[in-house]
């Protein structure tokens, strides 16, 4: 009997991008049989990421095909979503993937490479509302499905999103395997994981830190629609 092809996985960085935003979903899916999980940087070497570095990555370009995409998000997506070369990397390995997705504002370069028009979308919620700009519809769900793109909501939906996908290639019995063997069973201790639930002083705190940024992304974001 002739062994399957490998699952290969793809995970595409940029500078600034939030490390959790991919390395949970990376615990996630390295566990797949089969699963070939490959993270990639437009330059290759290494990517700072909150602090941690993570180095001897590949290149995209010397990728030649994958069959799931994954753009996770980060503060430096201000800067991916202005970035020609390495929109056109995703906008190439895209093109033969099985799955395209993302996890929190990776769905900002997702649509800014033209891949997100007419589609439901999630984002982090901060930043959701950019979706719109592109064409995509913005969705408050933590997993959203449209046709063959998965897209996860801020940061630790990055789990709930790489459970799904294992769910979709794999079989509900293998995703709840993985669960149970990384014991995922959130129970936060707050329920403050959403603006809908957060204490009103928090969120505003929250929104006030993100201010200067979330003025400069959009701007980015409206650079990047008009060119799509």
């Amino acid at each position: 009997m002739a062994q399957a092809a490998p699952l290969n996985i793809v995970f595409a960085l940029f500078p600034g991008v939030t490390h959790l935003d991919f390395t949970g979903p990376h615990q996630i899916l390295c566990r797949l049989p089969g699963a070939k999980v490959t993270v990639a940087s437009l330059h290759g070497g290494e990517i700072e990421a909150d602090g941690l570095v993570f180095a001897h990555l590949p290149r995209l370009a010397d990728l030649p095909v994958c069959d799931i995409l994954i753009v996770p998000g980060g503060f430096g997506t201000t800067e991916a979503m202005a970035d020609a070369d390495f929109l056109d990397q995703i906008r190439r390995l895209a093109a033969g993937a099985r799955y395209v997705c993302s996890v929190c504002t990776g769905s900002l370069v997702l649509a800014a490479a033209g891949l997100l028009k007419g589609r439901r979308a999630a984002c982090h919620w901060a930043w959701r509302d950019q979706l719109a700009l592109f064409g995509a519809q913005p969705d408050p769900g933590r997993v959203v499905r449209d046709g063959h793109v998965f897209t996860g909501g801020g940061v630790t939906a990055g789990i709930d999103f790489a459970l799904t996908i294992a769910a979709e290639v794999a079989g509900e019995a293998v995703a709840q395997g993985i669960q149970l063997a990384v014991e995922y069973a959130p129970a936060p201790p707050f329920n403050a994981g959403r603006p809908e639930t957060a204490p009103a002083e928090v969120l505003q705190r929250i929104q006030r830190l993100y201010g200067a940024d979330m003025d400069a992304r959009r701007a980015a974001a409206e650079k990047a629609a008009a060119r799509v």
